[in-house]
């Protein structure tokens, strides 16, 4: 199949963009480098070094002897997005090519509007341009598990079977997300489903939850196609932060009291599911949603999951809750559909830990430690 692989130079567009040509699909990547245009920003970079996109493409060229040709652009401009659809002609678009942080999103209005606009009419420029050029084309977006929010009841695979007044209908699921980078994606499903629905479209969302790890088995192959490595506060992950501040010798920083729960993924079952996705494409007019994860873990146990695993012993801290979040919370997650097409899942426990402490050490002295602490507060000043 050809592939088209938006956002390709990210810490989960690039690794999936090498493991579909690896499977010998046709890939060709988009990116308009805002990624790392927010570590200019803000001062701060991936623990790993990661090459330039170009150079990247060379190597994995040389590496694979398979062509990853690349479209430079923004999705923001609709000709430029539809031209590229155009030429490429992509069986599958894979899509994500958007702002990815909650904290981000939550710095200021500036960052609020920036993260709504980018997001939201990027992906609205996207849907044009498939119903412009081909309304065949699968759209396989990622989506997050935090469009759901932490709902007290059992959160379905993207739809909802409701009873009123003695009438049943299957509705989108009911959204309460926690931040404006969760609503961007919020917006996201509503316009896809209405372009399914009303164009004949056809698209998966793929709700994912936090994921973890940084090698797949084509990344490993040569340190030139490493993915990113993030641990700052904005942009970082949990279990990522944990990691860097066990190897430090500092406290793992706890928000609040640790109950929170989120739905975890391996970055090899990541790529892999996107693979599943496009090879098994919804039907058309269909909006097909996955719930992407493989287990869930409360961040206090992950803490002591990291705590007890490093050899030197490491202490837990809590810090107030920067988050507008429930502490405890019910959180149980149905995923039926990826299984269904094939995923077998690397667990947490199976994945070696200890190898991400040695990453960690072999590049501690690129690491920022006031980047670790917390610096986005989710209340309106004075409240």
């Amino acid at each position: 199949m050809k592939v088209l692989v938006l956002g390709g130079d990210g810490y989960l567009g690039w690794p999936a963009a090498l493991h579909l040509s690896e499977h010998g699909h046709e890939v060709a990547v988009l990116d308009n480098g805002a990624r790392r245009g927010y570590d200019d920003e803000l001062g701060v970079t991936s623990l790993v070094p990661i090459r330039g996109l170009d150079e990247r493409v060379a190597a994995w060229e040389e590496v694979s002897g398979t062509r990853l040709p690349v479209y430079h652009g923004d999705l923001l401009d609709a000709e430029f997005t539809r031209d590229t659809l155009a030429e490429f002609r992509p069986d599958a678009v894979v899509h994500f090519a958007e702002q990815r942080s909650a904290p981000y999103s939550m710095l200021d209005r500036a960052h609020a509007t920036y993260t709504q606009h980018n997001n939201v009419v990027g992906t609205l420029n996207l849907l044009y341009a498939i119903a412009e050029t081909d309304p065949g084309t699968h759209l396989v977006k990622l989506g997050t598990l935090g469009e759901y929010g932490t709902p007290n009841i059992d959160i379905e695979e993207g739809w909802l079977t409701v009873e009123h007044n003695g009438r049943t209908d299957r509705v989108l699921f009911p959204k309460r997300p926690g931040s404006f980078y969760h609503l961007s994606k919020v917006h996201d499903s509503h316009n896809i489903e209405f372009t399914c629905r009303a164009w004949g479209l056809r698209a998966t969302d793929l709700n994912q939850g936090v994921v973890y790890g940084h090698h797949t088995d084509q990344t490993a192959r040569d340190p030139r196609l490493a993915t990113r490595f993030d641990y700052d506060a904005v942009f970082g992950t949990v279990l990522n932060r944990f990691t860097i501040q066990a190897v430090l010798g500092e406290p793992l920083t706890v928000y609040g009291s640790g109950g929170q729960t989120r739905g975890v993924i391996d970055i090899r079952d990541t790529v892999e599911c996107v693979r599943l996705a496009v090879e098994n494409p919804a039907e058309r007019g269909e909006f097909r949603v996955f719930n992407q994860l493989t287990e869930s873990f409360s961040v206090g146990e992950l803490a002591k999951l990291v705590a007890d695993t490093h050899p030197g012993g490491t202490e837990v801290a809590h810090l107030d809750n920067p988050r507008v979040e429930a502490d405890r919370h019910h959180y149980r997650v149905a995923s039926t559909g990826l299984p269904a097409l094939g995923l077998r899942p690397h667990l947490l426990a199976d994945t070696l830990i200890t190898s991400l402490f040695d990453l960690v050490e072999r590049h501690a002295d690129r690491v920022d430690r006031s980047a670790l602490l917390p610096g986005v507060q989710w209340r309106l000043p004075g409240r």
